[in-house]
């Protein structure tokens, strides 16, 4: 609230209307009165600021106080406080560079080598700085190119003044006259060097024309008597603002009523003082409050340190914390803007205890951070190498998105897919990208299988209703009495030609298939060895319809090689074993036995020798 009462001390208050008029002299008053306007008015952006002690302001602080500043617009009243504020932070700044420069001689470098990085708080105060100075700049030439401005359109009023002089007094004029008045009174200031002249060619004019017209003194007396009700309301304004409860506001008003005050013209002699005093008497009323505010001050400024010292307590709690979650520190980090916030809002201390509240508080504050920021470095690194395996995992499905080998390339980026789930956190700002790029290069393939499939499936669709229809013919022929061998051979040919059904149809189609075929053969009628043969060959023509064929074929061939080298080896044994028998009834009949297991193990190798040579044929 005290940085923002612009008022002037109350015994500097200027009286526009306090100077006691000559004689019978009451036009020279009148030019008296305007001169003083165009002083107060050319001097109204140098009107002092109050004071305020910025030596225990934090940067931010600083920063903050600048920026109420300049967004006033009133560069000269406010320029001695902003290079208060510049020089506190200057001397902050300089602090914070030298020990930035003894760190670095500390860990070994030289003086010539140091460059020291301004912070982003040193970077907007210097912009704000920058900003305020270019827009001081900028008004004062703009004040300069309006004065000139001014200085036209008042001569422009002389001319018509001049006209008005020398012309015939009218009723009109007398109208015209308080019109050049007004005018002239709201145009401001004028170039200095031409201020003097100006001036008196107006009040030589103004002489001229109420001296050449004898209602002059009438048309002043009801000047002064509405000048006098105008500022009678203005005092009564200012009193009604002790009531004000926002100092501040009411501060601000009171400035304006002030400057309204001097601005309106004379009033009757006899009441210019006992009218001045009055409003003089409100004003310091005010003022007294203001004072009687700032004294009570001092005992919030000794609660406020009581404040900030407990929040240094409760922040120091925070300067060894380390995690190795970013939700963690993210967590803390709200704590300790809460914190800060509690800071920012405890409000000034008092002077003697700023420095050192400030420079624990905010060392601490600059600790967490310092580990936070080493943290993310930390994790910087770990997320740029992830990206680069990230990386190549994408290489590696784009390579593989547009093959055919549907298992083998599924398994394949399946295996990619685990490998990316365990890469880890990547940087944030690609994070979405290699996504996109990872999932668009899988479902491109899997899309390719899904079309693939499609077709395929259509296909084994058909060869089922083909297979179906080949039962049927089998079934309808056996029920006849042309039935052959080489017909039966045929149709499991053409079952093994047709190729694949769906999945789930498989062993249905194949049981069906296998029952046609056995009451085929029953009709057939084969006997004996002819039988025996012709229902493995039979055997080994259904099983090429396996998917497996091949491996169960190598597996039966395996089979029965291994039934031949163990009837073999039996027989070796048999034989050798009738070696050892003596000539008697017992032994006879025991080689008897022997004998007649032998060569059924002898006709059984033929037929097995049979079998793999019809095998070798598939």
């Amino acid at each position: 609230m005290d940085k923002e009462m612009e008022m002037p001390e109350k015994d500097e208050v200027t009286k526009a209307d306090n100077q006691p008029l000559a004689e019978g002299k009451e036009e020279t008053n009148l030019k008296s009165d305007h001169t003083s306007e165009e002083e107060d008015s050319s001097h109204s952006e140098d009107e002092e600021h109050e004071e305020i002690d910025y030596s225990n302001y934090s940067k931010r602080e600083l920063i903050t106080a600048l920026k109420e500043l300049t967004s006033t617009g009133k560069y000269l009243k406010i320029e001695n406080l902003v290079n208060d504020i510049k020089a506190h932070f200057d001397e902050i700044f300089g602090k914070e560079k030298d020990e930035a420069l003894k760190e670095f001689l500390k860990n070994g470098g030289t003086a010539d080598d140091f460059q020291y990085r301004t912070s982003d708080d040193d970077k907007i105060f210097f912009a704000q700085y920058n900003d305020f100075r270019e827009k001081k700049s900028q008004f004062l030439k703009e004040q300069e190119r309006q004065k000139e401005k001014n200085l036209i359109a008042k001569n422009q009023i002389l001319d018509k003044l001049r006209e008005l002089v020398d012309g015939e007094e009218t009723t009109h004029s007398i109208n015209t006259i308080k019109q050049i008045q007004e005018e002239w009174k709201s145009i401001g200031p004028v170039p200095s060097s031409q201020n003097r002249n100006l001036w008196a060619s107006y009040n030589a004019l103004m002489d001229r024309f109420y001296d050449n017209r004898s209602i002059y003194f009438e048309l002043k007396e009801l000047d002064r008597k509405k000048n006098l009700e105008h500022k009678r309301e203005l005092v009564e304004k200012a009193e009604a603002l002790i009531k004000v409860d926002d100092l501040k506001e009411a501060i601000k008003s009171l400035n304006e009523l002030h400057e309204e005050f001097k601005h309106i013209g004379p009033v009757p002699r006899e009441e210019q003082e006992p009218l001045w005093q009055k409003f003089k008497t409100a004003s310091d009323a005010i003022y007294d409050k203001r004072k009687e505010f700032y004294e009570g001050q001092k005992e919030v400024f000794k609660q406020n340190l009581q404040l900030k010292e407990a929040l240094i307590v409760k922040l120091s709690e925070f300067k060894d914390f380390s995690a190795s979650k970013i939700k963690d520190w993210n967590a803390k980090t709200k704590d300790i803007l809460a914190i800060q916030k509690e800071w920012e809002a405890a409000g000034p201390v008092p002077r003697e205890f700023g420095k050192e509240v400030n420079k624990k508080f905010w060392g601490l504050f600059k600790h967490f951070f310092h580990n936070k920021n080493q943290f993310f470095k930390e994790l910087d690194e770990i997320r740029l190498q992830n990206k680069n395996k990230a990386e190549e995992l994408i290489a590696k499905a784009e390579e593989l998105m547009k093959s055919s080998d549907w298992q083998d390339t599924a398994n394949k980026l399946i295996g990619l897919q685990q490998e990316w789930k365990k890469i880890g956190p990547t940087p944030e700002k690609v994070r979405d990208d290699l996504y996109n790029r990872f999932k668009s290069a899988c479902d491109t393939f899997f899309e390719n299988r899904r079309n693939a499939n499609k077709q395929v499936n259509q296909e084994f669709e058909h060869n089922l209703k083909a297979k179906e229809e080949l039962c049927k013919k089998i079934l309808n022929e056996a029920s006849g009495s042309d039935l052959t061998e080489s017909n039966l051979e045929k149709y499991i040919a053409e079952f093994n030609s047709i190729g694949f059904v769906p999945r789930k149809n498989m062993k249905d189609i194949l049981a069906k298939f296998n029952e046609s075929v056995d009451v085929y053969i029953n009709k057939l009628g084969i006997e004996g060895g002819d039988k025996e043969e012709f229902l493995f060959r039979l055997n080994l023509n259904k099983l090429q319809a396996d998917p497996n064929s091949n491996r169960v074929l190598n597996k039966k061939e395996h089979g029965i090689r291994k039934q031949i080298s163990d009837l073999e080896n039996n027989i070796t044994l048999w034989k050798n074993n009738l070696e050892f028998f003596a000539s008697s009834k017992t032994a006879d009949k025991l080689k008897d036995q022997f004998d007649e297991k032998i060569q059924k193990a002898e006709k059984e190798i033929e037929k097995l020798k049979k079998k793999l040579s019809i095998l070798r044929e598939f």
